[in-house]
């Protein structure tokens, strides 16, 4: 069992802009930029940083399997394929239920073909997406930070991570589930932050986590209990910092077995040079500039790779 991979699906856009639908608490999207950018400027934009990005990736040595969305349907947030798509190593590709309608839309029998036609072997895929019409969410791995050795979800519950979904999710996979809130500052109030994977990071030796955004004391305290227990050596950054994306990092491997961290350009910039330095110990960093993605989309790199951890046919 591996917890990084050498493999990346990455969906590039066709359409993308600032989605009203998961504006609503999705609160790093910038409603102010929106108005100043034309939506076709931004899908432009997008597609460059998207471009840059992938071959970035790519001159590492890193596998990316690029699917193009289409425009069949309103989908401005197919960058983001991780919220409704993961892949396990026992064949399994999981199908999870999105908050935003025009979400569910994203989910394209085509990606998992492409994955097949890369010679990936889908086994079996399990099919959360009927929670929708309960309203119960659980968006992928924005929503989940998979332990994978230890077999562990760190889950952060808000709008779209719904606990019971999370508990019979861990059922089903046999993992242990550590649970929490985890809340940003918005107009004064102490609302919850949407996905897990924006204040939290899970590398194969360390964690990259904002216990600050844990308001509640226990809770925090068994997040750091869970993570020591497993040897990681926990790197801490701030609400600011989580507020310029430096939770959303992923760490990969090439095919020699090189590690990287791959964060944003933002992500990278915000950090002080001993969080820098301690990352370093353990990978090289890769840090593309998406600042249109991230300005408009409220989402950063980790939530435009979705891992592929499928065996091999």
């Amino acid at each position: 069992m591996s917890q990084i991979t050498d493999t990346i699906l990455m969906v590039r856009p066709v359409q993308f802009r600032l989605n009203e639908e998961t504006a609503v608490n999705n609160y790093y999207q910038d409603q102010d930029f929106h108005q100043e950018i034309k939506d076709a400027t931004a899908n432009s934009r997008a597609q460059d940083e998207f471009d840059a990005f992938a071959k970035a990736l790519q001159v590492k040595g890193i596998n990316v399997i690029i699917v193009s969305d289409d425009d069949k349907h309103d989908t401005p947030d197919s960058i983001f394929p991780n919220n409704w798509l993961s892949t396990h190593a026992n064949g399994d590709a999981v199908l999870y239920p999105m908050f935003a309608e025009n979400r569910r839309l994203e989910r394209r029998p085509e990606v998992l073909d492409r994955l097949e036609e890369e010679g990936f072997q889908i086994n079996n895929i399990v099919d959360y997406t009927s929670a929708e019409d309960e309203d119960v969410f659980l968006e992928g791995t924005g929503s989940l930070l998979l332990d994978r050795v230890n077999e562990k979800a760190y889950c952060s519950i808000s709008p779209r991570a719904d606990e019971d979904l999370l508990i019979e999710f861990c059922e089903d996979f046999e993992y242990t589930p550590v649970i929490f809130t985890a809340y940003q500052t918005v107009d004064n109030k102490r609302l919850p932050i949407y996905h897990t994977n924006v204040m939290m990071a899970l590398g194969e030796e360390f964690a990259v986590i904002c216990l600050d955004c844990i308001d509640e004391k226990k809770q925090r305290k068994n997040v750091l209990k869970h993570l020591k227990a497993d040897g990681k050596h926990v790197v801490a950054i701030t609400e600011d910092q989580v507020n310029a994306f430096a939770g959303n990092m992923i760490q990969v491997k090439n095919a020699t077995g090189k590690k990287f961290l791959v964060m944003s350009d933002q992500a990278y910039n915000s950090l002080d040079q001993n969080q820098i330095k301690q990352l370093e110990k353990f990978n090289e960093i890769i840090h593309p500039d998406i600042k249109t993605i991230e300005t408009l989309g409220g989402g950063s790199v980790r939530c435009m790779m979705a891992e592929v951890f499928l065996p091999r046919r």
